[in-house]
C-alpha cells in the first residue's frame, strides 16, 4: 500500500535533526574551524553581558572547545564576518552581503519612522558625523560628545550615538571591528568589499534566499518559525514563500502533533542525522538552539526563559541560568557566576529537571563540564554554594 498524507517526524527523530542542525550532536572536539561553525549556524548573536563569558564566546565553545576567544573578532576585522541585526545583533558571514541589502533597507525605515531614533536628531548633524568618520577613520561613541539633550530621561542616550545606530541599521555605516567590545562605526565602502556591495539582487531573489536558509538549518517549521529565523522577511512573505512545500507532521514532547513545512530532502536529513552523543552540555541563555523558547518547549518539553531583566523578586530561577543538555535531554539548570580577577567560578544554583535522576555518573559530567568551563575562561575555582 502506498502511504498517503504528510510524513510523520517522530520526537526522537525531530530532537535528533534539530540539535545536529545546531552543531550539538557530535563530541565537541576536534579541529577548529570558526567561519564554518558560524556559517552552519548562519549567524552568532552577540552580547555585552559578561557572566562567566560572553554568549559569543560560549555558543562557539559549546561547539567545539578548542575555539578561545581571541578567536573571533580577527574575523570581523578582516571582513570575513560582518555586524548587523538579526533578531539581535548579530555577527554575519561576509558572503550573505548580497542577501542583506533588503534588511538594510527595512532597518533603515524602521529607524527613520521611530520617534526613539528620529526624536531630535537634524539632518545637519548626522552628515557631519558621517563626515568627520569619512575623514578620520573608525570612531567609537567615544570620539563624540556624551551630552545629553534635554530628552535624556526619556531616551537615555545623547544624540550622536542615535545618529550613529540610524545610520548603522540603514547600511551607510559598518563595525570596522570592536575593542573590548567597543563598536568603531566606518563608512559602508571601506567595510563592505565592493564586489558583494554591488551585488544587487532582486527582493524576491533575497527572500528565496532567506527562507531556503532559514528552513535549512530549521529542518521543519512553521512560516513562522522561517520568517523569525533571521527576522529579515515579513510573516506573510514567509507563508507566501512555503505554499507548494513539503508538509510533515512533528510529534511533539507531549505526543501531540504540529504541522511544519520541510525542505525537500527532508527524508534524506533524517537517515542521514546520526547518533546523538551522551556529552553533557552547559548550554548559553543566548544559543540558537534554545533561543525560540516555544519550539524549545514543544520539542524537548523543557519550559526556560532568561531572566535577567525580571526583577529579582519575581524570578523562578536567577539572574543568568544555563540549560544542562545531555543528549537528546534538558537535564537541568545551573547559574553561574565568576569573578575572573579572583579566579573563581561560583555555582549559585542548581535545579534538577523534574523526572531526572542525578546520580554519580550525572553529576560526574557535570563536575567535568565545569572544569573545563573554567579552565576556557582562565578559572582556577569551582565553589558549589547551591
Amino acid at each position: 500500500m502506498v502511504e498517503t498524507g504528510p510524513l510523520r517526524i517522530s520526537n526522537k527523530d525531530a530532537r535528533r535533526l534539530w540539535l545536529h542542525s545546531h552543531g550539538l550532536t557530535a563530541p565537541p572536539t576536534g579541529p577548529l574551524d570558526v567561519m564554518a561553525t558560524i556559517k552552519a549556524l548562519g549567524f552568532v548573536q552577540i552580547d555585552s553581558v559578561r557572566n562567566v563569558t560572553r554568549a559569543h564566546h560560549h555558543i562557539l565553545w559549546s561547539r567545539n572547545r578548542n575555539y578561545r576567544e581571541s578567536h573571533l573578532w580577527p574575523l570581523l576585522k578582516s571582513r570575513q564576518l560582518f555586524e548587523h541585526f538579526t533578531h539581535d545583533a548579530s555577527l554575519i558571514p561576509m558572503d550573505t552581503l548580497p542577501m542583506w541589502q533588503r534588511q538594510f533597507t527595512r532597518m533603515g525605515k524602521y529607524v527613520a519612522n521611530s520617534e526613539w531614533f528620529a526624536s531630535n536628531l537634524g539632518q545637519q548633524n548626522i552628515k557631519d558625523i558621517k563626515a568627520r568618520i569619512q575623514a578620520e577613520g573608525p570612531l567609537s561613541t567615544h570620539a563624540f560628545s556624551s551630552e545629553l539633550d534635554a530628552e535624556s530621561k526619556t531616551w537615555a542616550r545623547p544624540p550622536h550615538k542615535r545618529a550613529l545606530d540610524k545610520m548603522w541599521y540603514a547600511g551607510e555605516l559598518a563595525t570596522s571591528r570592536r575593542e573590548n567590545f567597543v563598536k568603531f562605526y566606518d563608512v559602508a565602502e571601506r567595510v563592505f568589499p565592493e564586489h558583494l556591495r554591488e551585488d544587487l539582487r532582486p527582493e524576491a531573489v533575497q527572500i528565496n534566499w532567506l527562507c531556503t536558509e532559514a528552513l535549512h538549518r530549521l529542518g521543519f517549521g512553521s512560516s513562522r518559525e522561517i520568517a523569525r529565523f533571521w527576522d529579515a522577511v515579513t510573516l506573510n512573505e514567509a507563508r507566501a514563500w512555503v505554499a507548494g512545500l513539503r508538509e510533515v507532521e512533528v510529534e511533539a514532547a507531549d505526543g501531540s502533533l504540529t504541522k511544519a513545512f520541510a525542505a525537500p530532502d527532508i527524508t534524506q536529513r533524517l537517515a542521514q542525522t546520526p547518533r546523538l552523543s551522551a556529552h553533557l552540555r552547559i548550554i548559553n541563555p543566548f544559543d540558537p538552539a534554545i533561543r525560540d523558547r516555544v519550539r524549545l518547549e514543544r520539542l524537548f518539553g523543557f519550559a526556560y526563559r532568561n531572566e535577567m531583566f525580571v526583577p529579582k523578586a519575581k524570578r523562578q530561577w536567577g539572574y543568568y541560568v544555563y540549560p544542562l543538555l545531555e543528549g537528546a535531554r534538558f537535564v537541568g539548570r545551573i547559574e553561574l557566576k565568576a569573578d575572573r580577577k579572583a579566579g573563581w567560578l561560583k555555582v549559585v544554583g542548581f535545579w534538577p529537571e523534574a523526572g531526572i535522576k542525578w546520580g554519580k555518573s550525572r553529576r560526574e559530567k557535570l563536575e567535568m563540564e565545569l572544569t573545563r568551563l573554567a579552565r576556557f575562561v582562565g578559572l582556577e575555582t569551582i565553589e558549589w554554594h547551591a
